[in-house]
């Protein structure tokens, strides 16, 4: 085996979570930014809490409305098409 090929190990690594939670652990970074932890995730605290970090609920309502409308026009360009115009039925007099 090679010698020196194991990261450096951190005994008191800092862990900070977006709740404002910080705690120490062991790991091979210094310091850890997390978004979630053991005091603000669903699982442990029994409260539902939905994390949208990158707006992909927003994008997916926007994503169905514009699809409804294209649904919408071709739903009514199909029915322009089954009833065209009436043409006018009028017939020239002859003399």
């Amino acid at each position: 085996m090679k010698k020196d090929i194991q990261p450096k190990y951190y005994p008191k690594a800092k862990i900070k979570c977006a709740c404002g939670n910080t705690f120490e652990t062991g790991s091979a970074k210094p310091e850890l930014d997390v978004e979630i932890c053991s005091s603000c995730h669903p699982f442990y605290t029994g409260k539902e809490k939905l994390i949208d970090t990158a707006g992909t609920i927003e994008r997916f309502k926007q994503k169905m409305a514009k699809s409804k409308e294209k649904k919408n026009v071709i739903k009514q360009a199909q029915e322009a098409k089954k009833s065209p115009a009436k043409k006018s039925s009028k017939k020239k007099k002859s003399n």
